[in-house]
């Protein structure tokens, strides 16, 4: 959805955009930034796959005098600017849900993004923050699972055959991985037991919560971060004034609102 917002918006401006997959690889990341730097674009918009791993890309646009826009995700390394949302939010907004749904009472599972990512930090961070000012919620489990549908399959199912009956509640800090909970779950013959809440509001997750198999998801707004980055590197490379930090806000998604997110 990023990539597609920002193809989108570079072909309304005229931009000749390339894209270069890190494959979530941080110093492939840098290496394809090198690549960039060498070839003098005007402007680089980076994904950011580590808040540390993907500093030394930020570092080397800085030294090369070439503007950088870091998208959806941070690094350690301030860049030119910065366009995405604020993710301690999502794991507040889907904590907050979750707590409410089991009254301020419950067992909770977390499934956590790739460690050491800025999104899977700090979602963590803001759904900690539920857990601390809610002590009738208890975290009985919490591990990686990479950001991945078929590992989140896999880890609900341990989770299941592990700690059974003892699971209310399931934070996926990404929908794939609430999918994944979800599909395993109902395998199990337990959905209508467990509630599962994800961040990202894709499709798949909208049509999910549609349908009552998904509790909730947070939306986070791939078209306006994708084609804000564009608008900003632009600016920055012709030189005209543009916002440093543009922070998009979060929403929950309801079957109560998921009409308008669908359309």
């Amino acid at each position: 959805m990023l990539h597609e917002a920002m193809e989108a918006r570079a072909n309304e401006l005229r931009v000749k955009l390339i894209v270069n997959d890190a494959q979530r690889n941080a110093e492939k990341q840098v290496q394809q930034v090198e690549s960039f730097i060498a070839q003098r674009v005007d402007a680089i918009i980076l994904n950011p796959c580590e808040v540390d791993g993907s500093s030394p890309a930020v570092d080397r646009c800085l030294v090369a005098g070439i503007p950088v826009v870091n998208v959806n995700s941070e690094t350690r390394s301030e860049p030119t600017a910065f366009v995405g949302s604020h993710d301690e939010e999502a794991g507040e907004i889907a904590l907050e849900f979750i707590a409410e749904r089991l009254g301020g009472e419950g067992n909770v599972t977390m499934m956590h993004g790739f460690m050491g990512q800025a999104a899977q930090l700090k979602r963590d961070k803001g759904a900690r923050k539920v857990l601390e000012r809610t002590p009738g919620l208890t975290l009985i489990a919490e591990q990686t699972a990479e950001w991945d549908r078929a590992k989140a399959m896999a880890l609900m199912e341990n989770w299941i055959q592990s700690r059974g009956a003892e699971i209310n509640a399931v934070f996926a800090q990404n929908d794939e991985m609430g999918m994944g909970a979800v599909i395993a779950l109902e395998q199990a013959g337990l959905k209508k037991e467990v509630i599962v809440a994800s961040v990202d509001a894709i499709a798949d997750a909208l049509r999910a919560v549609k349908a009552g198999r998904l509790d909730a998801t947070v939306f986070q707004d791939a078209k306006g971060q994708g084609g804000t980055a564009v608008e900003t590197a632009l600016k920055l490379a012709q030189g005209e004034p543009c916002q440093r930090q543009v922070f998009i806000p979060f929403q929950l998604v309801t079957r109560d609102n998921v009409d308008e997110f669908l359309r």
